[in-house]
């Protein structure tokens, strides 16, 4: 089990400030992270939280997952870790077999 946990189905206006006191009740919190979009700052409506023990983070997902906030029931499990891009450069344009002309 992991201490890094995904929460879902944030209401937009959530903050670092309303995860951190929401998670302690299930125990320690070591860091919280509210996904942003890049250009607007918004928040896209998930999150990471970091709990101190394995057995904190399985008491936050009990009593969390599925608790009401702004509305909404949060999704909360454990993180899945982020995938490996395939290709390796930043050139993403499709290769033509043959000349357009």
């Amino acid at each position: 089990m992991s201490r890094k946990l995904y929460v879902g189905n944030l209401p937009y206006e959530t903050g670092e400030t309303d995860l951190q006191e929401l998670f302690s009740r299930a125990g320690t919190v070591e860091s919280v992270k509210v996904m942003r979009d890049m250009a607007t700052g918004r928040a896209r409506g998930f999150a990471f939280v970091e709990m101190s023990t394995d057995e904190e983070a399985k008491k936050a997902i009990n009593e969390l997952n599925e608790y009401q906030l702004g509305g909404r029931g949060l999704t909360v499990n454990e993180a899945r870790p982020k995938p490996a891009h395939s290709g390796g450069g930043g050139d993403t344009r499709r290769r033509r077999s043959e000349p357009r002309w």
